[in-house]
């Protein structure tokens, strides 16, 4: 039992807890194996860096401060840096020596020697109190443009090449979000789409879906990309005050699904959240009670299609792909039956949990549900509507909304990337993590959806981050490129790695080890060289 202890410190301590230093000059890494003379470009990642600021720490591992990375592939040779991101927050709290801005799970309240009435103003003269610019979670392109995100209505402007960190971005001056995705798409004419809820605008509460056209000429270069953002639609929430929390949405050639999940943020505790002395994660709740509605959007109208779609009580953070066939919106997701996934990331459970093998109460699952679009309004209640091979089902009840059930298409996987040139449309390969008894993966995956079959890539004492699928430029079917993780390790006689799998065969072809304090990211994207 001391080993076992032992070993849950090292992995809580090494892997999760410890402050990381940054690299901000480039450094070589060593390869081994094969890079493909293919491969040429910048992959940046995101994720918590930082988890302590003097002598206090925070208490959930999504609140650490970002801290970004790239690995550049030049010439078979991979080069790494890092870079604290310098958000107003980060500041902050360096000039301070102590927490002074509050994340998701860890509140700061002001310095004894400063005036309370001032922050209790603050916060009183807004329904929403002011966020954390602290970016940490992914990488999103507007235009030319290249920022670290999260899931607050603020985003940094980043150098993609140096990671400096660039002008600070309110949402809120271009499009009306108190809340923005860190997981937005991208189409064929090079627009990107996202959304987010405004809450309390002019009395309603929505969730507003927007799209940011590409840079088209050089006079438009020095302006913000988001001054050209269009409003698409935006979907009243059931309920004012109580809108849906969402981490990612669904997109296939012409429509834009919302899952409106009975996971909801209290707008009220959130007001208030401060002067309670809680979190603002404990202002979000799971009624398993409630229905979980799907929201289907066409982009060539900009409204939501007229029938109602929903489904049991789910939570859902990350969808994996959707694709229109025959009629009907094909839509996977990885879901669970609760919303414990983010009570696993505090601290103080990673170091419990890691310590026994009944951790994860709802297990993620990847379920493929199916909307039909055409529906015979003399349809009968209780008969299946879905027309194509799967056990998805949806059936009219006697209200005339239409239940769906989903058909189940494995368990475990998480963090889910597809070849995204297969983006909105009918797909084969899913390439994710694999969580068993832990909440946090030692395997990824590449999961073949028709024939149900997984092939895994795992290492003794490695932690993968979310693998990332470069497609092979010469390449003629939808596994053709590579897989790239950034791997760490709880073994301190190994360095950490850049991993570098075959995607069709998932065998490793090469790594780029890095003498340097790499962390366990989140999100990121690959930045190809321009030919």
């Amino acid at each position: 039992m001391e080993n076992t202890d032992h070993l849950v410190e090292s992995v809580v301590n090494v892997v999760f807890s410890k402050n990381r230093q940054e690299c901000p000059e480039p450094i070589k890494a060593e390869v081994q194996g094969c890079i493909p003379t293919w491969l040429q470009g910048t992959l940046i990642r995101n994720g918590p860096g930082k988890h302590s600021v003097g002598e206090m720490s925070y208490n959930h591992w999504f609140d650490g401060l970002s801290l970004l990375h790239s690995f550049t592939f030049k010439n078979g040779e991979v080069y790494y840096r890092s870079k604290f991101l310098r958000s107003d927050t980060y500041n902050s709290n360096m000039e301070a020596n102590r927490i002074v801005v509050s994340e998701f799970g860890t509140m700061a309240y002001p310095d004894p020697c400063k005036n309370i009435f001032a922050k209790a103003f603050t916060y009183l003269s807004h329904v929403v109190p002011e966020f954390t610019d602290n970016c940490l979670i992914n990488i999103i392109k507007y235009g030319d443009d290249y920022y670290a995100s999260s899931e607050t209505n603020f985003t940094r402007k980043i150098d993609p090449q140096s990671l400096d960190t660039l002008e600070k971005v309110d949402y809120m001056k271009y499009v009306t979000v108190n809340l923005a995705t860190s997981h937005p798409h991208y189409d064929n004419e090079g627009n990107t789409l996202n959304m987010g809820t405004s809450i309390g605008d002019k009395g309603k509460t929505k969730y507003i879906i927007f799209k940011v056209p590409p840079t088209v000429s050089d006079k438009d270069k020095n302006k913000s990309p988001l001054k050209s953002a269009e409003v698409l639609c935006s979907i009243p929430a059931h309920h004012l005050l109580s809108p849906s929390y969402y981490h990612s949405f669904g997109m296939t050639e012409n429509y834009i699904i919302l899952i409106e999940q009975p996971l909801k943020l209290d707008i009220l505790k959130l007001a208030t959240a401060y002067f309670r002395k809680v979190n603002w994660a404990s202002c979000i709740s799971f009624n398993k009670d409630e229905k979980t509605w799907f929201h289907i959007v066409d982009k060539r109208t900009k409204k939501p299609v007229a029938e109602k779609f929903y489904s049991d009580a789910l939570v859902a953070y990350h969808h994996v792909n959707a694709y229109e066939e025959d009629g009907h919106i094909v839509f996977d997701i990885i879901a669970y039956k609760d919303n414990s996934l983010y009570e696993m990331f505090y601290m103080a459970n990673l170091r419990k949990d890691l310590n026994q093998e009944t951790t994860i109460t709802s297990v993620p699952t990847c379920k493929r549900f199916v909307v039909p679009l055409q529906i015979d309004k003399k349809a009968e209640v209780g008969v299946n509507l879905v027309k194509i091979p799967t056990t998805a089902t949806a059936v009219k009840d006697k209200d005339g909304e239409i239940f769906c059930q989903p058909e189940i298409l494995c368990e475990g996987i998480e963090l889910p990337r597809i070849n995204y040139d297969y983006n909105g449309k009918k797909y084969r390969y899913v390439y994710a993590s694999h969580v068993e008894w832990r909440p946090i993966p030692t395997k990824i995956v590449k999961f073949d959806t028709m024939t149900k079959q997984m092939l895994e890539w795992t290492d003794d004492m490695c932690w993968p981050a979310e693998p990332l699928f470069v497609p092979d430029p010469n390449g003629k079917e939808e596994d053709d490129g590579i897989i790239l993780s950034s791997i760490v390790s709880s073994d301190p006689k190994k360095s950490p790695f850049l991993l570098i799998l075959d995607a069709k065969t998932f065998k490793e072809v090469g790594r780029a080890s890095v003498k340097a304090d790499v962390h366990l990211d989140l999100h990121g994207i690959f930045i190809p060289d321009k030919h």
